[in-house]
């Protein structure tokens, strides 16, 4: 009999933790596994998940009382009958009532405890967050560390064309909210250090006001293009010369590993997911956090040097194959999923 999982996404948002969720329902498809999503209404996550023949429902996630929920996931999985219902997001583990299947978190941040009481075990995508939970009272033996994993595909390069930027230029690209956790004001703030640098900032978040308005007011807004939300993230990384990665806060970092993916030399602030994941030097450039000289020099030296920027692609790659390759963490989740069990039952 095939092993059968729901993953549960709580939230609309389109950030790390949103795509993950996007990311880890399709592998785990790929690998055999009969899942069902369900999530809150967004539209690109739909369009991905019936275009792989995932099974989907839609529900509220409500953030005040909602009677539509909890008894709309309990239906679902009274016909569905999984093995085991793994929730992305702190709401999803909220909303979701136990049943009969092991009721998994899973934590891509430092969230509330309180979001995750009902589950039986949780996954955790580095180190640190095992030992945040486990000072927070959970037994080790319900703990899971498993890495994120990038998606790849065989997408071209985007055509810089087709973003207004000239095809000699040297190109940094950044992926993410436009929060200020991510720092890209930092990393506009060493672009105006660095004449002729172009940036591709990929994203949508509640500052793309005040980083709209840095551009201008330090004189680099006509060569800084404010993307959006992009589903063709391989696309832009191999367009770019360099991936600038400067978050304030961040505990994984889907951005580091994307970048070694795809081949694009990568520059990162020290915050606690690069900290953990990088080799300085050896695959990755890393600087200070809140270092706007530190980063332009990173971001200098690697344009600068063919040599240097080979070295930490060639790395990198090796880095994905060896520990972060779909096929390696997908073998952790099957792992995970024979082992665990709903609390009550032996």
């Amino acid at each position: 009999m095939s092993l059968k999982v729901i993953t549960v996404c709580g939230v609309s948002a389109l950030g790390g933790s949103e795509t993950f969720f996007l990311t880890l329902s399709l592998a785990l498809k790929r690998a055999g596994v009969d899942v069902r999503a369900i999530l809150k209404r967004n539209g690109i996550r739909e369009q991905a998940l019936k275009a792989a023949a995932v099974p989907y429902d839609v529900l509220p996630f409500w953030v005040r009382f909602d009677p539509f929920t909890g008894p709309g996931i309990r239906r679902i999985a009274a016909a569905f009958r999984p093995d085991a219902v793994l929730t992305i997001t702190g709401r999803g583990a909220a909303m979701t009532p136990p049943g009969n299947y092991a009721l998994i978190g899973r934590l891509g941040g430092y969230y509330n405890y309180d979001y995750f009481r009902r589950c039986d075990y949780l996954v955790c995508n580095t180190p640190d967050l095992v030992r945040y939970v486990e000072r927070g009272g959970w037994a080790r033996e319900r703990v899971f560390y498993i890495p994120n994993f990038p998606h790849i595909d065989d997408a071209p390069a985007v055509d810089r064309a087709t973003l207004g930027t000239p095809a000699d230029v040297p190109l940094a690209v950044a992926l993410g909210r436009l929060h200020r956790n991510k720092a890209l004001d930092v990393l506009l703030k060493a672009a105006a250090q660095i004449p002729g640098l172009w940036v591709w900032i990929a994203g949508e978040g509640p500052d793309k006001h005040k980083l709209t308005k840095l551009a201008r007011d330090l004189g680099v807004e006509n060569r800084v293009r404010f993307l959006g939300w992009r589903t063709d993230r391989g696309a832009l990384l191999r367009a770019a010369d360099v991936c600038v990665f400067p978050s304030r806060e961040e505990p994984f970092g889907n951005v580091v590993v994307e970048a070694w993916a795809y081949g694009t030399p990568l520059v990162a602030a020290a915050s606690t997911g690069p900290a953990f994941l990088t080799r300085p030097g050896e695959d990755a450039i890393l600087v200070p956090v809140d270092d706007v000289a530190a980063l332009a020099a990173g971001i200098r030296d690697v344009l600068g040097s063919k040599e240097l920027a080979a070295r930490l692609t060639a790395n990198g790659r090796a880095r994905v194959e060896s520990e972060f390759s779909e096929k390696a963490v997908i073998g952790q989740y099957m792992r995970m999923f024979e082992q665990v069990r709903p609390k009550g039952r032996s």
